[in-house]
C-alpha cells in the first residue's frame, strides 16, 4: 500500500490531505495543489478528475513546489497508485493496430530515437509490469501512464499524436 499527501500550498503548508487509494475526484479533499509528499508508492497524479488531463509520474520523495513534479499549474484533481512489478517487458509497433516494425523493451530507454531509430510509436502492448512514456528524449515532457494491456493507437494511452521520446519502468518498490 502506498500514502502520498497533497498540500494546498507550496513547502507542504497549508489544508493537507493524506490518501492510501485511488482517487478519480480530490475536488472536495483540497481546491489547489502546491507541494506533495510521497511516504510510499509509485503514484501517477491527474490534472482533472477521472484520471484525465495532464499526468505526472511520482515516486517516494518530497515535492515542495508543483515544478518540482513538472506540473504546469496547480491543479490535481485525481490520483493512482501504480501497483508493483517486478519483471516489465513491451512491444512498440511503428503502426497502428500492430503493423509495421515491431521493437521489444525490457529495460529503461532515454532515446527512442537514438534505440529504435524512430521517434513515432502509433501502438503498442504492455505484457508485464507498468511504464511511463515521455513524449521527448531523457524522462522529459508530457507523461503518460502505460498498463499492461493493448494501445491500438495512440490516442488509447492519451496521447494527440504519436511522438515517443523515452519509456520508463515503473520500479520503485512500495
Amino acid at each position: 500500500m502506498g500514502k502520498i499527501t497533497f498540500y494546498e500550498d507550496r513547502g507542504f503548508q497549508g489544508r493537507c490531505y493524506e490518501c492510501s487509494s485511488d482517487h478519480v475526484n480530490l475536488q472536495s479533499y483540497f481546491s489547489r495543489c502546491n507541494s506533495i509528499r510521497v511516504d510510499s508508492g509509485c503514484w501517477m497524479i491527474y490534472e482533472r478528475p477521472n484520471y484525465s488531463g495532464y499526468q505526472y509520474y511520482l515516486r517516494r520523495g518530497e515535492y515542495p513546489d508543483y515544478q518540482d513534479w513538472m506540473g504546469f499549474n496547480d491543479s490535481i484533481k485525481s490520483c493512482r497508485i501504480i501497483p508493483y512489478s517486478g519483471s516489465h517487458k513491451m512491444r512498440l509497433y511503428e503502426r497502428e493496430d500492430y503493423k509495421g516494425q515491431m521493437m521489444e523493451l525490457t529495460d529503461d530507454c532515454s532515446c527512442v530515437q537514438d534505440r529504435f531509430h524512430l521517434n513515432e510509436i502509433h501502438s503498442l502492448n504492455v505484457l508485464d509490469g507498468c511504464w511511463i512514456l515521455y513524449e521527448m528524449p531523457n524522462y522529459r515532457g508530457r507523461q503518460f501512464l502505460l498498463r499492461p494491456g493493448e494501445y491500438r493507437r495512440y490516442l488509447d494511452w492519451g496521447a494527440m499524436n504519436a511522438k515517443v521520446g523515452s519509456l520508463r519502468r515503473v520500479i520503485d518498490v512500495y
